[in-house]
Formats: structure tokens, sequence, C-alpha cells
């Protein structure tokens, strides 16, 4: 339990939790929740499917690009301030986004989606952090927060698909207006005011706009990478504007006063550590766990929602682990985030058993183990970004990791999806070396191709998977060197 129950206005500190896991829970489930209506989306619009994955692409760029921003300027002028003026454009663009009437104007209302919803991630960690002074109470509070993503993960299929069933895809996005009312009147009344101890006015525009350029670059090709080919004119051009634009970041957060990211975070070797093993670990994960609704509904013929069911326990494993994880804020973090590394890598390596013969147990175990293993260091991770860096920059900090996962959740998809699709061409290849067919039955030779393919398309996420368990494992031999923890017993922050 939560050591002290109110903060210095007498609010109930579980009110304030509460108030932030609506936010987050909402921004979380509209990104999954939209994914189910892209089918719908192409036929309203008459588009093709690949143009309808800028929809998806758009926002993901978007987002990436505005999280440190947003730390950024609740650090400076605060984050009640800034978590309000989010959530408040968040409603305005999924009203937007229920009325669209065309691609082109999806993308722009998915785009002003995805600039507020990047507000919530470092303005809920920043929020709970000067609210949770104590360290045992914070990492409490960090891994009942944290459970909330994996609760929007699961509840995004299972509002969805009824409501695009009955209703229409317009509701998933409009759905958003009686959810994001309650959160807006809540965190007018509960949350306090919090900003920096030190009070700048100097925004860092140049550096914004550098590292936006530079991130946008980044994400577009990962995203779009495999589709262009990754040495394709459109893909070099990308690597080039990457690079040009954060040379061009580095030297203009050199010399700013008040930088978009203090590059002395990174002269802390404790924060390195956990920002790598963070990458490693979400890279690995997301880069393959992608790919099981995919096989779900291709080989085993699951439709959406039910797709969605299978996700419940993973749901129930992510929130109790961390909810777990955040009690031992004795135990050293790294010996936490070891173990749970080591059985997220358990659960992944369980999915190569996978087959078109695998029951809803097969899927529902491997998951549940992965979640339960993901969920555990959760709370750990964050608790030590906000206990090393100064509490007047924890906003900017928490976006930090926030944009580590957001950019190792793009590498892990396009760096597996290339995998995946290399390997069923290699398995195809070997298949068809050590294969043959005796006959001269046209309808039976169809059905001895087919069987091949299937072979080669389940081997080759076999391949995916081993490759995610591997290297979420390394991950786990890294998080080894993670340093000791001295966790701050309190906080000081500016409240008005």
């Amino acid at each position: 339990m939560i050591a002290s129950k109110t903060d210095s206005h007498g609010v109930h500190k579980g009110l304030i939790l509460l108030t932030v896991i609506v936010g987050t829970f909402l921004g979380r489930l509209d990104q999954t929740i939209v994914n189910l209506a892209l089918p719908k989306i192409i036929d309203d619009f008459g588009i093709t499917v690949s143009s309808a994955g800028w929809i998806a692409t758009a926002y993901i760029i978007a987002n990436a690009v505005f999280v440190p921003i947003w730390g950024k300027l609740g650090d400076m002028i605060g984050r009640k301030r800034v978590y309000i003026l989010g959530f408040t454009i968040f409603i305005v663009g999924s009203i937007l986004a229920g009325f669209a009437w065309n691609l082109s104007s999806m993308i722009v209302f998915r785009i002003i989606q995805a600039i507020a919803g990047s507000a919530d991630y470092p303005t809920a960690m920043a929020i709970i952090a000067v609210t949770f002074t104590e360290d045992k109470e914070r990492a409490q509070a960090l891994g009942i927060w944290s459970a909330s993503f994996a609760a929007a993960v699961v509840f995004g299929p299972l509002i969805g698909g009824p409501l695009i069933d009955y209703l229409s895809w317009r509701a998933v996005f409009l759905i958003n207006l009686p959810i994001g009312i309650l959160g807006l009147l809540m965190a007018m009344v509960f949350i306090r005011e919090s900003v920096s101890e030190k009070v700048s006015k100097a925004f860092d525009l140049k550096g914004a706009l550098a590292l936006g350029v530079c991130l946008s670059a980044l994400v577009l090709v990962l995203e779009k990478g495999l589709e262009w080919e990754w040495l394709s004119t459109k893909s070099i051009a990308c690597y080039l504007i990457v690079v040009l634009s954060f040379v061009l970041f580095i030297r203009i957060e050199k010399h700013h006063k008040e930088p978009i990211v203090d590059l002395k975070f990174f002269r802390k070797r404790l924060f390195n550590q956990v920002l790598l093993d963070n990458f490693i670990v979400f890279m690995g994960m997301m880069g393959s766990v992608f790919l099981v609704p995919l096989f779900a509904q291709t080989f085993l013929g699951y439709d959406a929602t039910h797709t969605g069911f299978l996700f419940m326990p993973m749901a129930v494993a992510m929130m109790s682990s961390a909810a777990l994880g955040g009690r031992l804020s004795e135990v050293q973090p790294r010996y936490i985030i070891v173990t749970s590394t080591i059985v997220t890598a358990l659960g992944l390596y369980l999915f190569t058993g996978l087959d078109a013969r695998s029951g809803p147990m097969d899927i529902i175990i491997p998951i549940s183990i992965m979640a339960a293993g993901m969920g555990f260091a959760m709370s750990q991770r964050t608790n030590i970004i906000a206990s090393i860096v100064p509490t007047h920059e924890v906003g900017i900090a928490s976006s930090i990791l926030a944009l580590v996962r957001n950019i190792s959740g793009a590498f892990g998809i396009a760096i597996f999806s290339t995998i995946l699709n290399n390997s069923i061409k290699g398995h195809v290849f070997a298949l068809s070396r050590f294969s043959s067919f005796n006959g001269t039955d046209a309808a039976q030779y169809k059905q001895f191709v087919a069987l091949l393919m299937l072979k080669a398309q389940i081997d080759g996420y076999h391949s995916v998977f081993l490759a995610s368990a591997s290297l979420v494992l390394f991950g786990a031999v890294m998080a080894l060197f993670i340093g000791n923890v001295k966790i701050k017993k309190g906080v000081k922050v500016h409240v008005e």
C-alpha cells in the first residue's frame, strides 16, 4: 500500500494516480483500437492497404517527435498545464478523426491526436514522481501505472470489435469523447500544478526542429524500409537526413542554455545502462509480439475479436507482475530486471512451438509468461530514471525513456519483419531443394505447393521468435552490468 495517503494539499494520492492512469489508458487504447478499424476505413474511403498504412505511420512519427518537446514544456511551464492541454487537443483530434471524409483528412487528424497523445507519458510520469515522494510508494505507483499499458492493449480489441461490428469505425474515435471528458475533469480537480525548480522561458526551438526532422526520417524509413527496400534511393535519402539532422541537433544542444534534451544525462553511466537495456528488450519484444495476432488470424483462423480474447491473460499477467515488481523497492533493481528479462525471453522462446494445429493455450501460455516478465521490471526502469536525475528535469528524462521505447519498437518491427521476409524465402528455397512431387495430378501439385509454402511461413515465424528470444536474453546479460541504485527518499518540487 502507498505509505502517505494524501499530498500536501490533502488530495488522496490514489485519486491522482487514477487520474493519470485514465489518460495513459485512453492514449494507448486509441492506438490499439484504431488498428482494428483499418479494414473498414479502407473500404469506406476506397483506398489501398499501402495507402492506409500512412494513417499509422503518420501517428507514430508525430508521437515520437513531440514526446521530448512535451516533456521539456512540462518542466518549464507546469506539468498539469501541459497534461490538460494535451488531453484537450486529443479529445478535439478524436472528434475530428471520427468525422474524417477521406485519407488526407484522416492523416491530418491522426497527427493532431498523436501530437496531443505524446504529452501523456512524460507529464504523467513527472506528476507521479512529484506526488509520490518516498522511494517505496513511488515504485508502487509506477508499477500500477505501468500496468495500464497492458490493460489498454487488451481492452482495445474487446472494446473496438463490438463498436466496429455494431456501430461504425467512426465510433472508435468518438468513444474518446466521454472517456476524455471524464479524464479531463479528474485532472482539473485532483492534480496540483508542479513546475521545475529552475523555471526558464528559453525554449529550444531550433533543437526541437532538428530533432523532429531526425526522428521523422528515422521512423519513416523504419516503417517503410521493407516496402521501399533498405538500399533504395528513398531509404538512403532518409539515412542521410537522419545523420545530418542528428549532427546538427547535437551541435545545437551543446550551445543552448535550455536544451530540449539535456546531454548531461548521457554522462550518467546508470542512465545510459537503463536506456540501452530498455532499447534491447523492447526491440526484441515488440519486434516479434506484433506478429502473434497476425499468426493467429492467418494460420489459426481467429478473427480480430477472438484474437483479443487470447490477449486477456496477458493483461492480467502484466498488471499483476507490474504491481508486484513495484513493491520490491528494497531489492537492487538490476536483479529484478535480469530475472524479469530472462522470463520474458522464455515466453518468446515458447512461441517457437506454434504451428497450424496450435490451440488457444499455445498462445496464451507463452504470451502470459512474456507479459509477466515485462511487467515485473517496468516500474524498476522508470523508477531508476526518476531517481537519478534532478527532480526539475524528471519530465524530460522520462520523455527520453519513452522515446527510446518508441524507437526501439519501430526498430524491432522493421528488423524482425525483414527477418521474417528473408527467412520465409530461405525456407522456401531449402524445402524446395529437399522436397519432390511424384505425380501428374494438377490439383495434388497445387496442394503440395501450398503445404510447402505453409511450412516455410511457419518456419519463418519460428526463426523470428528464436531471434527475438535470443536478443532479449542478451538484454538480460547486459542488465547484469547496471550499477547499484540509491533511490531518493524524497523529492522537492515547487508547488503552486
